[in-house]
């Protein structure tokens, strides 16, 4: 009998444990972590479900704000309990650490003086990888931080070690790409576009030679981060730069291809998009344009295969950014506009289009989660939209408690809470059902 009880005790003890963790487990579903510039895969995507998908009329609840996040556009990256950023704090550009169960900053790292720019600020979101972080600063510095409290592990000069150069004038807005043992950054000059560092020392394993290929745009690096891509079986970096899209080979560094006409003479923004063997890019201003090419293998060589190319006045992101789901691309569509617009991501046919004047003005820095797309626009405005090809389907609009200039850092979608920074202030918003 006693053995019985104790069973049973055990039993009972074991269920109430399962229930308290039903109890306490958060209505969303998925990844709890975005650890880098769009999200665990730089895809722009979350993979959290449960989400509220209709926000009527007063938008989702703040959960809370805080201050100390410095000057700048820069999104955050999140892993476990904390937060990072980077801004402009008291004449340096900082790392910035959040504790998201107190709400409170955990630390604050200077890496540079603040360097003068147009839009003075930071733009890098920092890239988590186990107990480091990796950092591009506005003047054109890779730094290698400890997580737990901020130390420098190491850095590099862009200008120092490789001649770095930037299309236009308004700092380097590179978030690093973790890939494996090494880490990636672009200083932009024609011997060294893009350069592979061991991750734990920062020692150069090669750099990349792109010589210009095409008239559009300018030499240098532009405005855009690394994504990877295995088109035409080749696993390869490709980035947008000053002269257009270029992929060079993974294991070396070798330039492989170049698509110059999407290039814009001011300025390259957006983090392109690959799916298989396409890779689509696009840019603002009045030169710019959007282009689907096909990576074919040529020899040892990739060929890059255009398979439509729209003018800027058809089809074109400023900044803001994009985000494939399925096989349909949601954006917002002009220079500074921000209209939002679904495209077959194939055929460039754009399915819908809807009118931003009806929920913000500028463009529309946007990512999605649960088969919706958030739109937050330069004026501060937040749209939920419903990311089907069908139809344009707005689901509500709130502006958020803090708004003080463009409103040009992503938003981030992350264990059921969404992510607003705006300069100085964080705010986190109430997104996950009940």
């Amino acid at each position: 009998m006693p053995r019985l009880v104790a069973v049973f005790a055990l039993v009972f003890v074991g269920l109430t444990s399962v229930a308290m963790t039903f109890a306490l487990e958060p209505s969303a579903k998925g990844s709890k972590d975005w650890p880098q510039w769009r999200g665990p895969n730089r895809d722009n995507k979350s993979s959290q479900t449960g989400m509220l998908t209709n926000w009527g009329d007063g938008g989702p609840k703040l959960a809370w704000k805080i201050e100390g996040m410095g000057d700048g556009y820069a999104s955050v990256s999140v892993m476990g309990d904390r937060l990072y950023s980077t801004g402009n704090v008291e004449g340096s550009q900082s790392v910035i650490a959040v504790d998201l169960g107190s709400q409170k900053i955990l630390w604050t790292q200077p890496l540079t003086d603040n360097t003068k720019h147009g839009y003075e600020g930071s733009r890098c979101t920092p890239t988590v990888d186990g107990d480091r972080l990796y950092v591009v600063s506005s003047n054109g510095q890779i730094s290698c931080l400890k997580s737990a409290d901020g130390s420098v592990v190491w850095k590099k000069e862009f200008n120092k070690e490789w001649r770095g150069r930037m299309m236009s004038g308004w700092g380097y807005s590179e978030s690093p790409l973790v890939d494996d043992k090494w880490v990636l950054c672009t200083p932009g000059s024609s011997d060294a576009m893009i350069v592979a560092l061991d991750k734990m020392t920062g020692d150069e394993v090669w750099k990349s030679a792109v010589p210009d290929q095409g008239e559009a745009g300018k030499p240098g690096a532009g405005y855009s981060s690394i994504i990877v891509s295995n088109g035409a079986g080749v696993k390869q970096y490709v980035q947008l730069i000053g002269r257009g899209l270029i992929g060079v080979r993974a294991s070396d560094g070798k330039h492989l291809w170049s698509y110059n006409r999407i290039a814009n003479g001011t300025a390259d923004i957006p983090t392109p998009i690959a799916q298989g063997d396409y890779v689509f890019g696009s840019s603002g201003y009045g030169d710019g344009g959007s282009g689907l090419v096909k990576l074919v293998k040529d020899g040892e060589g990739v060929q890059a295969v255009e398979q439509y190319y729209k003018p800027g006045k058809e089809l074109q992101n400023h900044h803001g950014g994009m985000v494939l789901v399925g096989d349909h691309l949601y954006f917002g569509h002009g220079h500074n506009k921000g209209f939002p617009v679904c495209v077959d991501l194939l055929s460039g046919e754009k399915k819908w289009e809807g009118n931003s004047r009806d929920i913000g003005n500028g463009s529309a820095a946007i990512t999605y989660a649960d088969g919706h797309i958030v739109f937050r626009y330069q004026s501060g405005a937040v749209a939920l939209v419903e990311a089907t090809p069908e139809k344009f389907t707005l689901k509500g609009v709130f502006k958020p408690e803090v708004q003080i200039r463009e409103s040009w850092a992503h938003p981030v979608i992350c264990n059921g809470k969404l992510y607003l920074r705006e300069q100085n202030t964080l705010m986190c918003y109430e997104i996950a059902k009940n």
